[in-house]
């Protein structure tokens, strides 16, 4: 029990870390799309032109900047619900049974799967639109701030300090759901090494009790036998006494 409410501290822990990183992914997020008048530039490209230095962009899918919010809201629910639910173990003074720490192992796996598609898309797409910045300006993050599309009036004061913000919640994000995978899967090996314990004691105490019986089988059999040997010396001795007087 020692081991799991090691584990239990620890996965309050890292939830609460996880939430306030899926708050990283969401707000920066959310910002880049309103500032960009709904636009993703994840994946987005486009051409310099000559006449006016401005960027024709063939944006890309909108998809791609909801998926990322949406895996964002996705581990922030999770995050408040799991806090609670650890909290509530605590205050208790119990633990989660080996059915929801298995659950909890398939629900982490899946967020890490959730959250690694998620971190590609924000580093590749940002990626995509970076080397196409870096045509006209030394860097990306010279770009910002600049009026690079005032036909589709976009803000470009933020996009590298919001963009970049949300490629480290989210990477973060994975490796901490990764440590909630292990720790889970720790907790599941331990209750599975306790269960594997009980029935261990289970049998060894039904072949003691065994053992027990079988030996006071073989022994009653010799008081018995005993007890009569004695009945019949017992006898004989009376039956002479007339005999002598």
């Amino acid at each position: 029990m020692v081991l799991t409410n090691k584990l239990l501290l620890w996965q309050i822990a890292c939830y609460v870390i996880a939430w306030i990183l899926s708050l990283c992914i969401i707000i920066p997020m959310t910002l880049h799309q309103d500032e960009f008048k709904g636009h993703c530039l994840l994946f987005s490209t486009g051409v310099w032109q000559e006449a006016d230095g401005q960027f024709l962009v063939s944006w890309a899918s909108q998809a791609y900047c909801n998926y990322t919010i949406f895996v964002g809201v996705v581990l922030f629910v999770v995050s408040v619900i799991q806090i609670y639910r650890m909290y509530m173990y605590i205050h208790r003074d119990t633990d989660s049974s080996f059915l929801s720490a298995f659950v909890d192992v398939i629900g982490c796996l899946f967020l890490c799967t959730l959250t690694i598609i998620a971190a590609l898309m924000i580093t590749l797409g940002f990626m995509t639109w970076c080397q196409n910045m870096t045509e006209r300006f030394p860097s990306c993050e010279l770009a910002a701030g600049q009026a690079i599309d005032k036909k589709d009036g976009i803000k470009t004061d933020w996009f590298y300090m919001e963009l970049g913000t949300a490629q480290f919640g989210v990477w973060a994000s994975f490796s901490c759901w990764v440590a909630l995978a292990v720790f889970s899967m720790l907790k599941l090996c331990s209750y599975h090494q306790i269960q594997n314990m009980r029935v261990s004691m289970y049998r060894e105490r039904q072949n003691l009790i065994s053992e027990t019986l079988k030996s006071q089988d073989n022994v009653n059999p010799q008081f018995v036998d005993g007890g009569g040997v004695s009945g019949a010396g017992g006898g004989g001795t009376s039956s002479a006494n007339p005999g002598i007087n």
